[in-house]
């Protein structure tokens, strides 16, 4: 069908509408996925922030609030220790320290 200039348009047109197709989908996915952290993160986390990096992974809430437990976080109500903020939730387990900032982060804009 690509022999003559009419099947050559259709499978240009046809190439272009599945990319369409597959930025529709993209846009789709990445709606599902988490917002990023935001820059003034590191700021609420102080010290932490670094501490999390260099943490091995996967770890677990009880691992994090022993290692880190002192470390103080701004929150909206001031500064609260690891502990005082992850110490009332389930322990779980993190997989990397973007996960556990989200944690966080979700624990303290309640």
């Amino acid at each position: 069908m690509a022999d003559d200039k009419q099947g050559q348009d259709k499978q240009a047109d046809d190439e272009e509408r599945r990319q369409q197709e597959r930025e529709v989908e993209e846009a789709r996915t990445r709606a599902d996925e988490a917002e990023p952290i935001r820059n003034d993160t590191v700021e609420q986390l102080d010290d932490l922030d670094e501490a999390l990096e260099t943490h091995d992974y996967p770890t677990t809430t009880d691992d994090l609030i022993e290692a880190y437990g002192d470390y103080e976080i701004e929150t909206q109500d001031g500064w609260e220790s690891l502990d005082e903020v992850l110490g009332p939730t389930d322990n779980q387990t993190y997989v990397s320290a973007d996960d556990v900032r989200s944690r966080i982060l979700g624990r303290i804009r309640r």
